[in-house]
């Protein structure tokens, strides 16, 4: 129980310090949201010095007010779930907007991170247990797509299935003329449909590292003294390989798998630039453009929670398969 409320402390202490920097950073930026929708309504007619004031209150940036009293109104607007209002997409709220792009990029990414590491992990496995084999030569060729980068691998795949052979959609997330989003079959068919070739190029840059770093500690893990042992019980050998030998071999995957989940939401910005999907990446990249501080602020701390979450949930489940953790604790 200790160690769980150690690590329950922690991580309160630490979305505490991000959230002080997610209040500080957007702050710090050169530029005024306020001076960016005066501009916009100065095309239409004169700006009185009352409707300033009322963007200022209403966007949050109140110039003649203390940074302190500033932070405290940050802190209870969170509490009660109100992220102010988007510049970028006045006038609608932070809210709305991440609601709205949050769950394709989870889709996404999310799917598609799950999957290159549960291949890249059986495929270590095996790669691991029978060294030498044809798929533990396989391993350089995957490296190799993990060292080039990913824009030019997707844009490479983009140009390939998508300009030369159209088997897949250049851009967007679904056919936006034919289907009305919704949860209903044919946008959910043509939403998988768009979102197959960004996936691939997910999984086929990532899936390498999985591979690799399993491999790497199968062959570590087989060399221990319990292996030997239950080697020498006569055990079979799929039971040796995988209660024995991936079960300690994992962990560290597991681990580093905690913090490529964390950042499926932050991830995504490449990802969603390239293919133009409409996940939170393209919405982060909108409001970095247009120093839209309240919708930066509500994408970081979807991004920190996400982050400090995973990692908090593998920090319990690794103390639940490798109880030495709780003892070391």
């Amino acid at each position: 129980m200790r160690y769980y409320l150690r690590k329950l402390a922690f991580y309160t202490v630490a979305l505490w310090a991000a959230l002080t920097l997610n209040f500080l950073l957007p702050r710090m930026m050169p530029g005024d949201p306020v001076d960016l929708m005066i501009s916009k309504l100065a095309a239409k007619g004169p700006v009185s010095a009352e409707t300033r004031r009322s963007l200022e209150l209403l966007l949050g940036t109140k110039s003649d007010q203390p940074l302190v009293s500033q932070y405290v109104d940050y802190l209870g607007n969170l509490a009660h779930g109100d992220f102010g209002i988007s510049v970028t997409f006045f006038p609608q709220t932070v809210s709305t907007t991440i609601a709205q792009t949050l769950p394709w990029t989870i889709a996404l990414m999310g799917i598609a991170t799950l999957i290159s590491f549960a291949i890249g992990i059986l495929l270590g496995q095996l790669a691991g247990w029978k060294r030498g084999s044809w798929l533990d030569n396989l391993i350089p060729v995957t490296t190799m797509f993990q060292a080039v980068p990913y824009f030019w691998l997707a844009l490479v795949l983009l140009y390939l299935l998508s300009s030369v052979t159209q088997v897949f959609p250049t851009s967007g997330g679904y056919d936006v003329y034919n289907v009305t989003p919704g949860f209903n079959l044919p946008f959910l068919r043509s939403a998988a449909y768009y979102g197959t070739l960004p996936a691939l190029t997910i999984v086929i840059s990532s899936i390498a590292g999985w591979m690799l770093g399993m491999r790497n500690m199968m062959v570590a893990t087989l060399s221990e003294d319990y292996i030997v042992t239950a080697e020498a019980k006569g055990l079979k050998p799929r039971r040796i390989m995988t209660t024995y030998a991936a079960r300690n071999a994992v962990l560290p995957s597991l681990a580093g798998f905690a913090t490529t989940l964390g950042f499926v939401v932050s991830g995504s910005i490449i990802t969603e630039q390239v293919f133009s999907y409409p996940g939170i990446g393209m919405t982060l990249m909108s409001a970095v453009q247009n120093n839209d501080y309240a919708l930066m602020q509500g994408v970081f701390l979807v991004i920190t929670i996400s982050v400090l979450g995973a990692n908090l949930l593998v920090d319990l489940l690794y103390a639940l398969i490798d109880p030495r953790t709780r003892a070391r604790a």
